[in-house]
């Protein structure tokens, strides 16, 4: 038992046998007193303790609850409240598990899987802008070759067929588009030497809805100009002088007045031998030209658009494509050759009614390589939004584009507005050495950068304004029978 727990107990040892009444009392008071007295020691000592732990408690200093006063406490006078960082995903990398994208949503046409999230891939331009990702429809698409840019082109386009969209293919210089437009119900013109096709680039064309007769006139007089001085810019590899603009312009003029149907041969016989020129300036003024022309008529591009159009343009197809693959190779009559099919199409699709179509830029460096050519081209790029059009720009790697005029030349400035209005650039495979320019046109990071040269076939780096993806095309063994141009020359399927 504890001492505060004790207690005082009194016990007779040894009584008397007869023990007197008044000794009985005094031993009871005695024993009365000794409680008493412990009672009070108990009381005592219970007041000295409880006085002492109060006097160690006064001279105890104690914190406040908000801590001592003053700059010394380092405690703020408000609750705790930790601020928000914010940095760029390269910084944070390596603090942060990698997330995949959520992706572009499931509205549109499927092109294959997502290799970080592992989910489908699917891409509309159309509906994209539709829902303001984009700005613009347009898609650059380089890649090497085997790379399956081609294939990843194809399926795009015959895969928004079922959608309502419409493919055409101004010019294609390798006929790789025929087999698929003759399988989608569309048609391929093949043009060549020894054929009986011609197309004729002044022909009136598709006139679209809501022009008046005079806004009809006048805008196929000035497509007509356009087209005739860029065929002659392409041809004599300058530009035009102000003697040689009046010279086309005069002898266009007479041809459409004389004639219903104005082919390229009356233009070039006007050009040389003008009816009103009784001093013979006129003639000197447009004899260089005419004589860069009269390839078209009577040289090595004779018999391809020196007559009328044995052919109807259908903007009803679900495509159309030009074949050149039969024209001999040669890189300024290949660009003459796009340039006039891109003309005898130009009507249908600046047609605003036209719905959604795609126009299919094949081996665009031909094109690119031409001012008057490239200023087209600009000009149809610019105004895709308006008229309905996702331009594809096909090509094998993007330093193409730092091929095209000097460095800060206009033609250089005019290839690099090609790439800026288009917010969907597809890289595939390039080689090493393009790493470094590739990069730094399309603004990508380390990683992205050192993703190239290690993708695979159908493997391609998307990148959709901001946002990018890493896709695996996918093919149906149909498609790829169709598609596939590698297996040509392994002599079979891959």
């Amino acid at each position: 038992m504890t001492e505060d727990r004790a207690r005082l107990h009194t016990a007779v040892l040894v009584a008397p046998s007869k023990e007197r009444r008044k000794l009985r009392k005094q031993r009871r008071k005695a024993e009365a007193r000794l409680h008493a007295e412990q009672h009070r020691t108990a009381i005592a000592a219970a007041k000295a303790k409880a006085e002492q732990e109060r006097a160690e408690r006064r001279a105890t200093i104690y914190l406040p609850k908000a801590g001592e006063s003053g700059a010394a406490r380092l405690r703020t006078p408000g609750r705790f409240h930790l601020t928000r960082h914010q940095d760029t995903s390269a910084t944070l990398a390596g603090a942060y598990p990698f997330v995949a994208e959520g992706g572009l949503g499931a509205d549109g046409v499927f092109v294959g899987q997502d290799l970080y999230s592992g989910g489908s891939f699917v891409y509309d331009p159309w509906v994209l802008y539709a829902r303001g990702i984009i700005t613009a429809p347009n898609v650059v698409l380089a890649g090497i070759v085997g790379s399956g840019k081609s294939s990843l082109a194809k399926s795009l386009y015959t895969r928004s067929l079922p959608f309502g969209r419409r493919v055409y293919v101004p010019g294609d210089p390798k006929g790789e588009h025929t087999a698929v437009a003759n399988a989608v119900g569309g048609r391929a013109i093949v043009l060549g030497h020894g054929l009986n096709t011609r197309l004729n680039p002044l022909d009136e064309g598709h006139r679209p809805s809501g022009l008046s007769d005079e806004q009809w006139a006048s805008t196929v007089a000035a497509r007509r100009r356009d087209l005739i001085g860029a065929l002659a810019e392409t041809v004599l590899a300058r530009g035009l002088s102000p003697l040689e603009h009046t010279a086309i312009d005069i002898a266009l003029t007479q041809t459409v007045r004389e004639n219903d149907v104005p082919i390229l041969p009356m233009v070039v016989d006007r050009i040389l031998a003008p009816s009103a020129d009784a001093d013979g300036r006129l003639a000197e003024d447009g004899r260089l030209v005419g004589h860069a022309l009269r390839r078209l008529v009577a040289g090595d591009l004779a018999g391809l658009f020196d007559g009328p159009s044995t052919v109807a343009f259908d903007p009803s197809l679900p495509m159309i494509s030009l074949d050149l693959s039969r024209v001999t190779e040669n890189s300024t009559l290949i660009s003459v050759l796009m340039t006039c099919s891109s003309a005898w199409m130009e009507s249908a699709l600046l047609d605003p009614n036209g719905g959604q179509r795609w126009v299919i830029y094949d081996e665009a460096w031909r094109l690119m390589s031409h001012p008057a050519l490239l200023r087209r081209m600009d000009a149809h790029w610019r105004l895709a939004r308006h008229y309905g059009i996702a331009n594809m720009l096909i090509f094998h790697k993007l330093t193409d584009l730092d091929n095209v005029g000097d460095q800060g030349s206009a033609m250089r400035s005019l290839a690099n507005s090609l790439l800026a209005n288009a917010e969907t650039r597809i890289v595939y495979r390039q080689e090493s050495d393009q790493l470094g320019p590739t990069a730094t046109a399309l603004g990508l990071t380390g990683t992205e950068q050192q993703l190239l040269p290690n993708l695979g076939v159908g493997q391609g780096l998307w990148r959709i304004k901001a946002r990018s993806f890493v896709c695996q095309h996918q093919l149906h063994p149909d498609e790829l029978a169709l598609f596939d141009t590698s297996s040509r020359a392994a002599g079979g399927h891959r």
